[in-house]
């Protein structure tokens, strides 16, 4: 069988070896990318949830915000760090409680997007390779029954052993096409919901960030008394 099977591309059309050339390397770079996005956003996840963990359990903004450091590669780890480069420049520009709270609230966002932007990263090719793969499968298959109808019209025989070989040839691109799409688009729709989690945790994360800021701004707001009544 596989004597055959490579005999079959080895007496196939020039255009039809590239194009099952081009397949193959599809079907290489999309494994060796769902293979890093597996662990890429498998890390990522649990990192997000350990670090949360932490974080609520400090009893400070600052032992919050250092026990995220520990981890630069962290997804947290850009977030917390946008926001607290945000809180610092906010309060020494002498800003309210209210603009400081605003303006952290924005770093944060900016924060998640540049993160979950930068683990999104390469998925576009997951996309194009489910989405092409069967195209460029069947532009192969197609040129191959053409070949061999070519081939007919000059051997000038229409039987079944003569047209059966090239009809082979040019249905395996498809197959081959198909063998790229499928694993290509479960890749991408697993990892599309890791990221849909993802995102939900630092989403999460920035709540509990900006709660500890507006703590932190309480703490140190000082108490108006007016008689008896506390403002």
């Amino acid at each position: 069988m596989e004597l055959s099977f490579f005999q079959m591309i080895s007496n196939a059309s020039l255009i039809s070896q590239l194009v099952l050339g081009l397949l193959v390397m599809m079907s290489i770079g999309s494994w060796g990318l769902m293979l890093q996005k597996f662990f890429q956003l498998g890390s990522a996840y649990r990192k997000a949830q350990a670090g949360i963990d932490r974080f609520d359990r400090s009893n400070s903004l600052r032992e919050a915000v250092q026990s995220l450091g520990s981890d630069p590669s962290s997804p947290l780890y850009f977030v917390a760090h946008q926001g607290v480069l945000e809180f610092n420049r906010s309060k020494e520009m002498g800003n309210t409680a209210e603009i400081v709270v605003d303006n952290v609230r924005r770093a944060l966002r900016q924060g998640v997007a540049s993160e979950l932007a930068r683990l999104q990263n390469s998925l576009s090719y997951l996309a194009t390779a489910s989405n092409t793969a069967p195209f460029i499968g069947l532009f192969g298959t197609v040129w191959g029954i053409m070949h061999s109808f070519h081939s007919i019209g000059l051997l000038k025989s229409a039987s079944l052993a003569t047209v059966a070989p090239g009809i082979s040839e040019a249905l395996v691109a498809t197959a081959i096409g198909l063998g790229v799409a499928i694993p290509a688009t479960v890749g991408f729709n697993l990892f599309m919901g890791k990221l849909s989690q993802i995102d939900t945790l630092l989403v999460n994360f920035a709540g509990y960030f900006l709660n500890r800021v507006q703590r932190e701004l309480n703490a140190h707001r000082p108490v108006q008394k007016t008689g008896a009544t506390e403002l």
